[in-house]
């Protein structure tokens, strides 16, 4: 779906008046759509979802607790150029992304912070790296090839994102109707991993949490709270990874990982900066 497709989508559900807002509340994203796949058939450096990493000679496998990571995602960032429109990611190079092997960080907690990481490099030197001899079998998962697609996603927070937000009641419950399908009711259903744009939220919206715990606070009513919420806006999401059954990849119950980043940091390629929240229905 376009941006054309976008407002007959809203005039078809009676929110006509509210196309004056679809700049604030509409962002492209890039589908991953994951297929499982013999990982030796793949070349060195190609994108992939799940399996194992193909790293340069110079990184590491990352750690957190005295366990090996998870491995989850490579991106050969070359394989994104088309769908990236608005030109937030580098044009080269590739994209690892690992997460505790326990899965017991959530992003809830100033604590969590190393629980994840997010690693780029301009993909030279790469060789295949196998799993740590150490890492449990149930934090291995399996290898899937990844198709690429951009698609349009929607705010499930309009009152967030839309200044001087005046919406009627009817107004809110016709938009959530729209969002119930979007963009129809197949591709809704289906496996819900992305690049960029709207994140598909479980629960409350993510950029105030990842603002405050990032930054050490826990409780909204600290003093800093205030003044660190006016930079919630800052943050967007890197990749959302569903509970892909194609990878055998499940997040507490049926939930989501969501790597976020300050645009600031995306722009100058800073990758070590990110935060990572787990939601679960």
């Amino acid at each position: 779906m376009d941006k054309t497709g976008l407002r007959a989508a809203f005039t078809a559900a009676g929110l006509s008046r509210l196309l004056k807002d679809i700049d604030y509340i509409s962002k492209t994203a890039i589908r991953l759509s994951t297929t499982p796949v013999d990982e030796s058939k793949l070349p060195i450096g190609a994108s992939k979802l799940g399996g194992t990493p193909d790293l340069p000679t110079d990184i590491t496998w990352p750690e957190w607790k005295g366990l090996s990571q998870s491995f989850i995602a490579q991106i050969h960032l070359e394989d994104l150029y088309p769908y990236d429109t608005n030109h937030l990611l580098p044009k080269s190079g590739l994209l690892w992304f690992f997460y505790d092997a326990k899965q017991e960080t959530y992003g809830d907690n100033p604590a969590d912070s190393g629980g994840w990481r997010v690693l780029f490099s301009d993909g030279t030197h790469l060789q295949h790296t196998p799993s740590p001899a150490a890492l449990p079998p149930s934090s291995r998962f399996k290898t899937c090839s990844i198709n690429f697609s951009s698609e349009i996603t929607l705010s499930q927070f309009p009152q967030l994102d839309i200044p001087n937000f005046d919406w009627k009641p009817e107004e809110q419950k016709k938009y959530e109707a729209l969002l119930s399908t979007f963009p129809n009711p197949t591709e809704h259903a289906a496996i819900q991993d992305q690049l960029l744009g709207f994140p598909n939220t479980l629960q409350d919206d993510m950029r105030l949490q990842c603002q405050l715990i990032s930054n050490g606070v826990t409780d909204p009513n600290d003093p800093f709270a205030n003044a660190l919420s006016q930079g919630a806006k800052d943050w967007q999401l890197l990749l959302q990874v569903d509970s892909d059954e194609n990878a055998g990849m499940r997040w507490g119950d049926s939930g989501m990982l969501y790597y976020w980043i300050k645009a600031a940091d995306l722009q100058a390629r800073t990758f070590n900066a990110t935060w990572l929240v787990l939601q679960s229905e």
